[in-house]
């Protein structure tokens, strides 16, 4: 094998297991090897974020539950587990510097049993230089989501003012590995308003809502056009809509395999790494895994 290893996050808690389970299949469809960390948060010696590795994963009791889970199901040879000490987020977040692909659980064992999202997993989605995948809870439920045609589904939200090409070739590659179509959205805002007038009232701006979606659309196409060249196997479904487009995520997730957003990029008046509003609510309301990916680098 000479894919980056796919890393799968495990504390013991159920929403681990089922990461786990998750990052052996995306590891099969991919040819990679599997590598399995446990992070055991805190130890009194260890200061924030640094890296501590235990003596031998061996013994640390979660590596083997995730081990007795995997026996028959991969050979051992293709499985790493690797044990950590300190902070979960940051030490997770720096293994994505050499990896593939990182997932997790929505939760671990700490926090509040009601949040949605786990701290760890906020954090790591983040921070981490590859992307990441958070898996949720079975039973999330999204009111009024629209039908879909049956068959596998990759979901993947287009920014045409801020496009992303290693959003794009993400989703595109992963819509091949699965042999699914792809679902692209594409959200514009409407209606536009601006503020104006001494009591800071919104007015429309006459601006004509076809036009606005006629141009949303042809950047789409222009967007997708080299991917889809690149990648002719792939079915690509591209829906142009007006309002907001982490509702229209959210609305399409259910059934999907995977539903892909982006981070934003690092500016110069906001140096650190940001996850965004659509992205942040995706990760809290979709109905089955988010990755979360990272922006390609800027170009020089």
């Amino acid at each position: 094998m000479s894919a980056l290893p796919v890393i799968a996050a495990v504390d013991g808690s159920d929403d681990s297991l089922r990461a786990l389970d998750w990052a052996l299949g995306a590891a099969r469809g991919r040819g990679a090897p599997l590598r399995v960390a446990h992070v055991r948060q805190y130890a009194q010696w260890a200061q924030v974020g640094e890296v501590a590795v235990l003596p031998d994963p061996a013994d640390d009791p979660v590596l083997a539950q995730a081990r007795d889970r995997l026996t028959g199901r991969t050979d051992p040879a293709d499985v790493e587990y690797v044990g950590l000490e300190g902070a979960p987020g940051p030490l997770l977040s720096a293994l994505g510097a050499d990896a593939g692909l990182l997932v997790l659980g929505s939760r671990g064992r700490g926090g509040f049993a009601s949040l949605l999202l786990g701290s760890s997993s906020l954090t790591v989605a983040r921070d981490a230089e590859c992307p990441v995948v958070v898996v949720p809870r079975p039973g999330r439920e999204v009111p009024d989501a629209p039908p879909v045609a049956p068959g596998p589904r990759v979901v993947v939200g287009l920014n045409t003012d801020s496009p992303d090409d290693a959003l794009l070739d993400f989703a595109f590659t992963e819509a091949a590995l699965r042999g699914a179509r792809l679902h692209v959205l594409a959200a514009y805002p409407w209606p536009v308003q601006i503020w104006a007038g001494a009591a800071g009232e919104l007015i429309p701006t006459g601006v004509d809502q076809d036009a606005v979606e006629n141009e949303t659309r042809a950047l789409t196409d222009g967007f997708l056009a080299p991917h889809r060249a690149r990648h002719p196997e792939v079915t690509v479904e591209a829906v142009v809509a007006p309002g907001d487009a982490a509702g229209q995520l959210v609305a399409a997730s259910p059934g999907a395999e995977l539903t892909v957003v982006g981070r934003h990029r690092r500016r110069l008046l906001a140096p650190a790494r940001m996850m965004g509003s659509v992205t942040h609510a995706v990760l809290l309301h979709a109905a089955g895994p988010v990755a979360v990916v990272p922006p390609a680098p800027p170009e020089e």
